[in-house]
């Protein structure tokens, strides 16, 4: 297959303004708007900074959706490779848990994040194959293959209990 460019495009609009825009550190709410463009008909996500950083707790953060970017690539890539391979996925679910470090000057950088899925298969003899299919999904990862952090699963396959 030939290597192909996908382009991606949203819109982010400030919407912290309390009167005096950022007149002083502590004047400005971090609360923005993040949309697709043009009637794209894709809901706003709500976003704001990590409260650590002045932000509005109820809305999402930028380490957040990081974290759960690189959940949602494993997860569908994952689903694909499942399907491929003829193992019926029934549930999955993941509570992934990234871990990032301030430097002095106030930046900072993320050390890690661990996926840690939790998934059921219908087929009991195939939890084995399903296990191993985290590794692939893991490899083609477009998300986890752009970012210089490690990225690990520790997935959990199981089948449904017998009743």
């Amino acid at each position: 297959m030939a290597n192909r460019t996908h382009r991606y495009e949203a819109e982010v609009t400030w919407t912290g303004n309390t009167g005096s825009g950022t007149s002083g550190y502590r004047d400005y709410a971090r609360d923005h708007d993040v949309a697709g463009v043009e009637n794209s008909g894709k809901p706003v996500i709500l976003g704001s900074a990590d409260p650590s950083f002045r932000g509005t707790p109820q809305r999402w953060n930028p380490e957040e959706l990081l974290v759960v970017s690189l959940s949602q690539c494993h997860m569908l890539w994952y689903l694909a490779l499942c399907a491929k391979e003829g193992i019926t996925v029934t549930a999955y679910r993941d509570r992934p848990h990234g871990t990032m470090s301030e430097n002095a000057e106030g930046g900072g950088v993320f050390t890690d994040v661990t996926l840690r899925p939790e998934v059921t298969i219908a087929e009991p003899e195939r939890v084995d194959d399903a296990t191993e299919l985290h590794h692939e999904a893991h490899r083609l990862c477009f998300i986890a293959n752009s970012v210089n952090f490690p990225v690990t699963a520790t997935p959990t396959v199981t089948t449904p209990s017998a009743e």
